[in-house]
């Protein structure tokens, strides 16, 4: 059904949105949009970066003891 629409069906839509709502308000509309998609990108960006960090807090030191580490112990 959606890809019947075209461009002049898009323009239809835009020009309709246009009256509905005014320039203005569609203005602040796609201004919080960009800040949702600012936010969300910098909270993925935070998350795996805190998940990284864990990963390597948690990783296993596997080298082998040395004579002068097992006399300290």
């Amino acid at each position: 059904m959606l890809n019947n629409i075209g461009l002049p069906g898009i323009l239809l839509i835009a020009v309709v949105v246009l009256v509905l709502f005014g320039r203005g308000k569609i203005s602040s509309l796609m201004g919080e949009v960009g800040k949702g998609i600012t936010s969300f990108k910098k909270g993925i960006k935070e998350g795996s970066e805190e998940i990284e960090q864990d990963a390597s807090e948690m990783a296993k030191d596997v080298t082998p003891e040395t004579d002068s580490e097992k006399d300290k112990v």
